[in-house]
């Protein structure tokens, strides 16, 4: 693991690991790269469109809709809060 990432603390390093895992094969999930699906917005670029903390409700509930592929999922509340603390954190 790159010594930034170590650095992160425990909760944003469970939330990069679940975008990676379950987002990165649509969505560009870091600070720098391409979305590998065009129609997937890169998550570094997401609070340009709406504040992230808004996405807590979706996370919670279950995102049903999105760009064409993407999986329905929903996550527990410690989920929610590593994924937008993450999320957060690329904001900086």
């Amino acid at each position: 693991m790159p010594a930034a990432q170590a650095a992160q603390p425990p909760h944003l390093q469970r939330g990069r690991a679940f975008v990676q895992t379950h987002c990165a094969r649509c969505h560009a999930t870091g600070r720098v790269g391409e979305s590998p699906l065009a129609e997937a917005p890169r998550f570094r670029d997401l609070h340009h469109r709406y504040p992230v903390a808004q996405l807590a409700e979706s996370l919670a509930e279950g995102i049903r809709t999105g760009h064409p592929g993407m999986p329905e999922f929903q996550l527990d509340p410690g989920q929610v809060n590593d994924v937008i603390g993450y999320l957060e954190s690329l904001e900086r």
